[in-house]
């Protein structure tokens, strides 16, 4: 049985000590590593083992009893948490680990939503029991208030059936048939067994078990448990898919290719579909553990492997029978610019800021052919910093970055028809498009209302494609466009003079011209926080919140504490958790997400500091070109909607 596992927790919990034994216990690994003292055998990147964060989600391979286990030790610095989210779509179960001193933290709760939205049937280990401070009950219980009530505090094995009277009560009144079972017969170990496989694999039950991952407390019994109570089933016999889940360059630069096996099976040399390619050729197949790998011949549903061969394969998409992308909710709010030495030529160094972004998409990197400068998205300056020293260890390329800036986003409140016609000699497309508001956080949405008369589904169809191929400027800053809904209204072709590229500039246009009618208002990023701290603290916390330019709900007090939860501008609220520690002096507690965008708290100021020129953005134009006498003409914005022929 094939058994995928991610190892998840807020960062310095333990999780990657917890990991090495798991390798250490099922003779994976000959030597149980420490990240203090920089020899972990998942934390083999030189930048992981100077900083002792896990920075890359990387993969070990055991055995134990009838089951072949892949297990993932993923980030837990929130800056690389996209990394985090690609591996979680992978996994079949989530192992949460959570200190027995600090409890539940920040970043757990933002692991806890995701595992959440994905379904990821799920345990606890609350770890570092030997510390001074530390307490299971109060984990216990912080578990319990902050994530789940379903929770499981499993202080028996149940390797042999015999378990405790509480525990017996906590599942049968979790599942109704089992609960008349109990009433009526009393406890049976191989059915409370089944049950319980299933109420964990259906996210209604969470077990925790507790220990001490350092001094190898606990572990074992751990792991003797969750082999028990976990059940994976994969079909070989299905046509294969998959879901690329992550994307390296080994030493010699070749592209390697992380894939977890859906169904079927695969073998090396056989060609697959994926993305926007036919088909393509899979060279080898490799079995990573750790940074070391072996080559094979054939993989089967539920496996973790990796492949080259498939040369523009991205993180999230699906291969063979899977067609569908993966969709991810982490995204950076932040926008950094490189800053190269005077001798290093920029487009040239391009490729490497491309390799970069093939094994994290959220990079997101953006050339600026006017300026010749690299931009790129980031989470924060710990992923800068860190980013900077893996540029310069791979590609000895010394670099600096800009101080991030926050990335904004443009919306419209008002509905308009835009209008865009294209008509330079030989060629011909119009394009009328509604453009409504849409929904906060919905992005762009496209649908036709025209009629197959005016224009044949295949053209209606490649509007659809141009509207949503690309991020669209806004004209307030020139930051991408979100939360619209686009209607195609009608168009035209024409048999002779339509060629390709023709419906794209209408349509471009169209979007555009109707940007110059809306009233159109700035976005940013917020965060949805959650703060715990002592009730005379409270006062400053509210005056904090109104400050930066935050909203927050009702507080809620539980004896002596206080929680306040509410949104605020990631642009304000950003240091608030160094804020939050002083005042505290450590025993404040805050968690925050990207809860999305909304309006911006001070749009006129951001206006002003980019100073985007809309008349003078040479990717978009809201003019559209008419014919007359054989040459082309260009019409502004204000006047086109009058020549337009399809009215």
């Amino acid at each position: 049985m094939n058994k995928t596992i991610g190892i998840l927790a807020h960062v310095d919990a333990g999780k990657t000590t917890f990991s090495e034994q798991l390798l250490y216990h099922t003779n994976s690994i000959k030597k149980r590593g420490r990240v203090d003292h920089q020899n972990a055998f998942l934390d083999s990147h030189e930048i992981e083992k100077q900083r002792g964060i896990t920075v890359f989600a990387d993969q070990g391979i055991f055995e134990y009893g009838d089951s072949t286990y892949y297990v993932i030790d993923t980030p837990g610095h929130v800056d690389f948490s996209t990394e985090m989210e690609r591996a979680i779509q992978v996994i079949d179960f989530a192992i949460i680990v959570i200190s027995a001193v600090e409890g539940v933290e920040g970043h757990t709760e933002t692991v806890w939503s995701l595992l959440k939205k994905h379904q990821v049937p799920t345990f606890f280990f609350i770890n570092k029991i030997d510390r001074t401070g530390a307490n299971v009950n109060e984990a216990l219980e912080d578990i319990r208030t902050n994530l789940t009530k379903d929770v499981c505090a499993v202080t028996d094995s149940f390797t042999d059936g015999e378990l405790s009277r509480e525990i017996i009560e906590f599942v049968a009144e979790r599942d109704e048939e089992l609960l008349e079972y109990y009433m009526e017969n009393d406890y049976e170990p191989d059915l409370w067994l089944k049950k319980m496989q299933n109420l964990i694999s259906t996210s209604h039950l969470y077990p925790c078990f507790a220990g001490s991952a350092l001094q190898d407390k606990g572990v074992k019994e751990f792991l003797e448990n969750f082999n028990l109570l976990t059940e994976t089933h994969y079909s070989p016999h299905e046509p294969f898919s998959g879901r690329v889940y992550k994307v390296r360059y080994d030493e010699t630069g070749a592209k390697v290719t992380f894939i977890k096996a859906i169904t079927g099976r695969l073998n090396v040399r056989e060609e697959i579909e994926y993305g926007d390619v036919e088909r393509e050729k899979v060279t080898q197949i490799r079995r990573y553990n750790g940074n070391q790998y072996v080559q094979v011949n054939q993989v089967f549903a539920g496996e973790l492997f990796a492949v080259t061969g498939l040369t523009n394969a991205a993180a999230g998409d699906g291969v063979g029978a899977l067609k569908e992308k993966a969709t991810y909710e982490m995204v950076p709010t932040l926008r950094s610019k490189v800053v190269f030495e005077p001798s290093v030529n920029v487009k040239e160094a391009l490729k490497y800021f491309r390799m970069l972004e093939a094994e994290d998409p959220s990079l997101n990197v953006i050339w600026e052919e006017r300026l010749q400068q690299i931009h790129l998205h980031v989470m924060g300056t710990i992923q800068l910093e860190v980013l900077q020293h893996i540029i310069l260890e791979r590609f000895r390329l010394k670099v600096l970055f800009d101080d991030p800036e926050i990335l904004y986003k443009e919306t419209i409140e008002t509905d308009v028809i835009g209008f865009g016609h294209f008509e330079p000699l030989k060629h011909y497309a119009e394009v009328h498009l509604k453009l409504e508001s849409g929904n906060r956080n919905s992005g762009i949405v496209y649908t036709s209302e025209c009629h197959t008369d005016h224009l044949a589904v295949g053209l209606q169809n490649l509007v659809g494609q141009h509207v949503l191929e690309r991020e669209h400027h806004g004209i307030l800053t020139g930051s991408p466009l979100t939360d619209i809904k686009v209607t195609l209204i009608t168009g035209r072709a024409h048999a002779k003079h339509t060629h390709g590229g023709d419906f794209r500039e209408a349509t471009y246009r169209a979007i555009r011209q109707g940007l110059e009618k809306a009233r159109n208002i700035l976005l940013e990023p917020y965060y949805q926080f959650k703060i715990k701290i002592d009730i005379d603290q409270m006062g400053r916390v509210i005056s904090d919140i109104q400050t930066a330019y935050g909203r927050f709900d009702e507080p809620i007090t539980e004896g002596e504490k206080v929680i306040i939860t509410g949104v605020a501008p990631v642009a304000t609220f950003m240091e608030y958790s160094a804020v939050l520690a002083s005042f505290t002096h450590g025993k404040g507690r805050i968690s925050m997400t990207i809860a999305g965008y909304d309006r911006c708290h001070n749009e006129q100021e951001v206006m002003e500091r980019i100073g985007y020129d809309k008349d003078a953005d040479p990717e978009y134009t809201s003019s559209s070109i008419f014919c007359s006498k054989g040459a082309g003409f260009s019409v502004k914005w204000a006047e086109a909607e009058e020549m337009m022929h399809c009215l």
